[in-house]
């Protein structure tokens, strides 16, 4: 009895094992730890910018939380107002606060670049995945397919489909979903063709297990790590991608804040009011480089090249 208890606890223990080395590995990154804080950052304040949680049930309007005044709300007389304890990040043409737009700006980066990858993860991973599993003529059309989508740069791809669907937040996840979509599908292609040769893959085979089945608890988990890094790495290229969309007119419809528009308008005043281009180019900065640091970490601790 106390060897079948000692011999059923032995797998408990060594994932704890593991995962406490994995963390201690995470740790030991200290720029990861600092893309970490960076994320984590600008996510809460873009979430808790207005007290939309407590609008929703109580059946009003969300009223700033985070965001020291309403986004859009106009001041004239306040107009171009430099930075000061009033207003952080002073003021924008129309008097409204810099900082309470810059934090709902966040708010439509995060939610165009999250959503853009989560897209094109989904996406991407099936048609990788049975490309990769299938082989033969399905896999022939399904990549030929995917290298005619690679074959355009994906800020141009965006660009044509927003010029067909038109603005918005949705046809922007959309747009840049389906450029990261044959990205997503090529990595996995060649992840699922390296993994369906393991022993367990055949084993699985020779024992009558389908097909999904095979994909589900074989091939999937073994690649969710490289998958866990690269959607983090490119996130920060999606929230690139938008700001770059919402510079050129394509984003948002005013008077909604958007990182990308706020530096197109703030272009054109850089002699009069320099911080209306400063500062969402930082904020574009920072929420790039935490998530690049975030997948450096991510790397170190889910490739299994690095761990050896």
């Amino acid at each position: 009895m106390e060897l079948d208890a000692k011999l059923s606890t032995q797998p408990v223990l060594q994932m704890r094992s593991q995962r406490k080395r994995l963390w201690r590995t995470f740790v030991r990154n200290r720029m990861a730890i600092v893309g970490l804080f960076i994320v984590l950052f600008a996510t809460l304040t873009a979430v808790f910018a207005d007290d939309w949680f407590l609008a929703f049930f109580q059946d009003r309007d969300a009223q700033p939380l985070l965001a020291p005044f309403e986004p859009n709300k106009q001041d004239i007389s306040r107009r171009y107002a430099e930075p000061s304890s009033q207003h952080l990040m002073g003021c924008d043409l129309y008097g409204r606060d810099y900082l309470s737009r810059i934090i709902y700006g966040g708010r439509v980066s995060l939610v165009v670049g999250v959503g853009s990858i989560l897209l094109g993860c989904a996406v991407g991973t099936l048609m990788g995945i049975v490309a990769g599993y299938s082989g033969g003529r399905v896999e022939n059309v399904m990549m030929r397919a995917i290298d005619v989508l690679i074959s355009f740069p994906g800020l141009i791809l965006a660009l044509l489909l927003l010029t067909v669907l038109g603005a918005g937040i949705s046809r922007m996840i959309l747009a840049i979903g389906v450029g990261y979509a044959s990205s997503f599908a090529r990595l996995v292609h060649s992840a699922t063709l390296a993994v369906k040769e393991n022993d367990y893959v055949e084993a699985a085979r020779a024992i009558g297990s389908s097909w999904p089945r095979i994909i589900r608890v074989h091939i999937l988990p073994n690649i969710l790590g490289e998958l866990v890094v690269v959607s983090s790495l490119w996130t920060a290229g999606a929230i690139r991608a938008e700001a770059n969309l919402s510079f050129l007119g394509l984003g948002v419809s005013p008077p909604t804040a958007a990182w990308g528009s706020m530096i197109r308008s703030g272009m054109s005043r850089l002699n009069i009011a320099p911080w209306l281009a400063l500062y969402p180019g930082l904020a574009i900065l920072l929420t790039v480089l935490g998530f690049n640091l975030l997948g450096d970490g991510l790397r170190d601790i889910l490739d299994p090249r690095l761990q050896q």
